[in-house]
């Protein structure tokens, strides 16, 4: 595994955030489009979660926010950053905090 330097650890934000809305990506098959609430801001972005959880488990739901990612256009839609999640063999786990904490909330 490579390692990196405490100082690139640093240049990531990541904030809390709540999922709010969960729509499904005219395009693809495996995306959502979601709107995630930051506390003074909200994003759209495009994830892979569709097969491992439906929108109603997703609305609602906290999550970790990589919110310093560069914008990219995923089949068509904006993407303002990346929800943080684990992969496993065959399932999706999302991050999230264990306990309800203000969004927005940097991650350290």
């Amino acid at each position: 595994m490579e390692t990196i330097k405490f100082k690139d650890w640093q240049k990531l934000n990541l904030r809390v955030g709540k999922i709010i809305d969960a729509e499904e990506h005219p395009q693809a098959d495996k995306l959502y489009i979601l709107e995630v609430d930051l506390g003074n801001e909200k994003r759209k972005l495009v994830a892979g979660l569709k097969g491992h959880y439906n929108k109603k488990q997703l609305q609602g739901k906290l999550c970790i926010l990589f919110a310093n990612l560069e914008p990219a256009t995923i089949r068509g839609v904006r993407s303002e950053g990346m929800i943080l999640a684990a992969v496993g063999k065959n399932d999706i786990a999302l991050i999230i905090p264990e306990k309800n904490i203000e969004l927005g909330a940097k991650v350290e």
